[in-house]
């Protein structure tokens, strides 16, 4: 319960001091919230003044401290600033790593597929800090001296030197400039090892920023130069002389608090010390739930539709829907990804989903009572629907009126509706999107467009619809019973971004009953451009007469050699005669693909469909970032008053 304890106390704190810093600088502006930009930034700060300062320097042994202290009054308008702004955002630098991984330790950001962050977070901090000691040596003052001591006596104590470090440093003449070539290599090479591992980190960030807000790191650097001009850092107690020991050394408590315990403690104690607290903080990932505080926390994630996309996205272990979400390249909003400005606020429609820790300025409780969630912080309990509101969008979303222009059973469970838009509109959209039906008291229905954007073009706008009978459904029955040619019908779209994305890659659709509307869309949009990449279509359904166009997709094959049609049937009746693929779709594309390495896949259905089938393709090589889909859902509001709920087509 110690730990447990610990990630309480923390959390306090950083609760006590966002809110104060929130009504200082508003939610969205609070530098709690971009630690790790902010720490980004003054990386630049240190290696651009570096760079400089490393042009003006010398190695040589008396060479190195006269350069510096030329750099330092000689220029002092531009060099020694840059000398002040290098070691004031090196200290920077290190208290905001140091922040950024106590907060994510407090609010419990660390566990799950983020613990790649946190390792690489943690050796981040060490690199730095070493960089940060080296940078001091390079001075070679009395504080650089002190420091090289320090540092030999504190590795001596360790079996593998044995007290031959300290004899280089007895007397003044067992130093020379070879030394310093050593030590300017190392930093060199270190802040170039640093820019690598500080790509690595955010590797497993989706849309990763790297740089705070222009509010925050213009004045940023200001009060850096500022302060360069009113507390200039300069060299300390003139040149290191290793024949007398330094002293009144003003102490620099950012990089060298654990030089001072070399001479408190002893050093073995000391690098149990460093040792122990490096490796607990590696493992804290891994160590168990049970031992924190909060209890009954959502971890095993789920399946996520969200709206007003109608994508399905798996999220993984721990992970927040807004990363799952921008993983899979929604445009979704946010700004601070911690809780406190309130921009990625989410209404869930369906399922559980923890809400997370946040600001309580971001979400009232009246809101949470609405069923609304910050999506940096809550993790899914399970299968869940989600509505957010979208950011502008580059095809604005527009509301029709038109008329059905032709109603053709294509099964005996699959409508083609064909709807007319009023004479001179245009709907542009993308092929693979969808439209929303507006039902006479607001509710909407959504149903992928069946042809492609050049066909509605040529033919007058005229948009193909599959529609799939649902029992109990509300509007499914209403089109077959009900809807007559001639009757008007309220439309709004374009929405959703399942589309072709632009590659080279061999594409695999997948489709599930009338998940064949949007792959119809798609193919013959991708035809029609003459795209030559291969296409595999695969259609699983249950029985033969499920097919309600087989014809299509055969013709499809026989014209074009790129094309290939695969369908599966998981029960097919005895009547069918069947000699075809069996079993469940994504089973034969398996069979099919030893490896999916290098494949985009689309696949569209029911949720239940899409997020089992996309873990065994992953597993079989597939790329998380070429993986897309749609999904079927239920009507958000029939669940949630638990009456009967009608499908709707992807």
């Amino acid at each position: 319960m110690f730990i447990a304890q610990q990630q309480k106390f923390f959390r306090a704190c950083f609760s006590r001091a966002e809110s104060v810093f929130n009504r200082v600088f508003g939610n969205k502006l609070n530098p709690f919230y971009h630690l790790g930009t902010i720490a980004f930034w003054q990386f630049w700060l240190v290696f651009g003044s570096g760079f400089y300062l490393y042009i003006f320097t010398d190695t040589g042994v008396h060479d190195a401290y006269d350069s510096v202290e030329r750099i330092t009054h000689d220029q002092w308008w531009l060099g020694g600033v840059l000398r002040s702004i290098h070691r004031y955002a090196t200290n920077g630098m290190i208290l905001c790593m140091v922040l950024h991984l106590l907060r994510h330790f407090a609010y419990d950001k660390y566990r799950g597929f983020r613990w790649f962050s946190w390792v690489s977070g943690v050796m981040l901090l060490w690199i730095v800090y070493i960089t940060g000691i080296n940078g001091f040596m390079l001075v070679w003052d009395q504080m650089a001296q002190f420091i090289v001591i320090a540092v030999a006596e504190w590795f001596d104590v360790l079996p593998m030197f044995n007290g031959t470090l300290i004899r280089n440093f007895l007397y003044d003449g067992s130093v020379n400039s070879r030394l310093f070539t050593l030590f300017a290599l190392i930093h060199v090479g270190a802040p170039l090892a640093t820019v690598l591992l500080m790509w690595i980190h955010v590797q497993r960030v989706p849309k990763a920023h790297i740089n705070p807000p222009r509010q925050i790191y213009i004045p940023l650097t200001l009060a850096f130069v500022v302060l360069a001009l009113i507390r200039p850092v300069l060299s300390q107690g003139g040149e290191a002389d290793l024949s007398m020991v330094p002293t009144n050394l003003g102490f620099d408590w950012f990089e060298l608090p654990v030089l001072v315990l070399v001479y408190v403690w002893d050093p073995m104690v000391l690098w149990a010390l460093v040792v122990g607290v490096t490796l607990m903080a590696l493992a804290t990932p891994w160590i168990p739930q049970r031992l924190f505080a909060r209890k009954g926390a959502a971890v095993k994630g789920g399946e996520i539709v969200f709206r007003p996309d109608r994508k399905a996205v798996m999220v993984r272990e721990s992970e927040t829907l807004l990363d799952a979400g921008l993983r899979q390249d929604l445009n979704l909003p946010f700004e601070c990804r911690n809780g406190g400005c309130g921009v990625c606020k989410c209404t869930v429609m369906v399922g559980e989903v923890d809400p997370g820790m946040y600001q309580p300025t971001a979400l009232s409780e009246e809101e949470r009572r609405q069923g609304k969630v910050l999506m940096c912080c809550a993790t899914a309990k399970g299968p869940a629907e989600i509505v957010y509101d979208a950011p502008e969008r580059a095809v604005p979303i527009r509301q029709y009126v038109g008329k059905v222009l032709a109603l053709d059973k294509l099964s005996y469970d699959v409508m083609r509706v064909v709807i007319e838009l009023p004479e001179g509109a245009q709907l542009p959209f993308r092929a693979g999107q969808y439209l929303n039906i507006v039902l006479g008291d607001g509710e909407r229905r959504a149903f992928s467009f069946a042809n492609a954007p050049h066909e509605v073009a040529a033919n007058g706008g005229k948009i193909e619809l599959h529609i799939r009978k649902v029992e109990g459904g509300r509007f499914t029955n209403y089109v077959f019973d009900g809807l007559q040619v001639g009757d008007a019908i309220k439309l709004e779209g374009p929405l959703g971004d399942f589309v072709l994305r632009e590659s080279e890659k061999p594409v695999v659709f997948v489709a599930g009953a009338t998940g064949f509307a949007p792959v119809k869309s798609m193919v013959e949009d991708a035809f029609h451009r003459g795209l030559k990449r291969p296409i595999y279509l695969y259609w699983g359904v249950r029985q033969f007469r499920d097919l309600y166009m087989p014809e299509l997709p055969t013709q499809w094959a026989k014209e074009h050699s790129s094309f290939k049609f695969i369908p599966v049937l998981s029960e097919p009746a005895p009547d069918d005669n069947w000699t075809g693929r069996t079993g469940m779709v994504h089973s034969a594309i398996l069979e099919d693909f030893p490896s999916l390495q290098g494949h985009q896949i689309y696949a569209c259905g029911s949720v239940k469909m899409v997020g089992s089938i996309f873990p065994h393709f992953r597993a079989q090589g597939a790329d998380e970032g070429s993986c897309f889909s749609d999904a079927f859902t239920v009507s958000a509001r029939s669940l949630a008053l638990q009456v009967p709920v009608e499908k709707e087509n992807a």
